[in-house]
């Protein structure tokens, strides 16, 4: 790989900016069940082609109306959906907040399209799909249905596919205490994808 390809991130991922997604609910049926909390983070390349992390951007989210709230799920997440200081707003509102700065992101860095990168993605591809069928949201920059799973790759690179153990495998700091927040699994999801990437890159130019 050229050192250009390297400092392009709309060469290295096929015109593709890879963004990390965490999402918090009240359930497993994104049809059915709320959406309690999304983040995204933003990578970017920087001058020496190595994978950073850009920005974080979070949101708490309203339960859409007649949305399902397992008990089980808000105590395993620890989130009070109507607790005054979340200062939720509602489905739409919070993915117009959060999807400008990934458009915005992908004109920068010159893709065409987001992809969004998640530990099992299938579940945060899933709620935020329903979201946006559910509030028939215009401009999603996401790829539809492509994904990159970190727990694949955690798989491949460190032998582990839990989050918290492919983060220690790879020297990541890991806090029991902050987990299960949309927050900060995105942003620790989103340092060992970049990790991951350096290596592999790394490791193909030794080659």
């Amino acid at each position: 790989m050229s050192d250009s390809n390297q400092r392009t991130m709309s060469t290295r991922f096929r015109s593709y900016l890879p963004v990390v997604v965490d999402i918090e609910t009240a359930g497993f049926n994104a049809n059915t069940d709320a959406l309690l909390e999304m983040a995204v983070v933003i990578p970017a390349m920087d001058e020496s082609g190595q994978l950073v992390i850009q920005s974080s951007h979070r949101e708490h989210v309203i339960p859409f109306e007649g949305a399902n709230l397992d008990p089980a799920a808000l105590k395993f997440n620890g989130i009070d959906p109507y607790h005054p200081f979340r200062l939720a707003i509602d489905e739409k509102e919070a993915l117009r907040k959060l999807f400008a700065p990934v458009r915005e992101a992908v004109k920068e860095q010159q893709c065409t399209r987001a992809i969004l990168v998640g530990h099992n993605p299938a579940f945060d591809i899933g709620f935020m799909n329903a979201a946006v069928e559910r509030t028939k949201f215009k401009r999603n920059p996401f790829h539809p249905f492509s994904t990159f799973d970190t727990a694949t790759l955690g798989g491949l690179a460190y032998g582990q596919t839990v989050l918290a153990k492919a983060a220690k495998a790879a020297d990541i700091a890991w806090d029991n205490e902050q987990a299960h927040s949309a927050l900060y699994d995105a942003e620790q999801t989103a340092i060992l994808f970049c990790k991951i990437v350096n290596q592999w890159d790394a490791f193909t130019q030794q080659a």
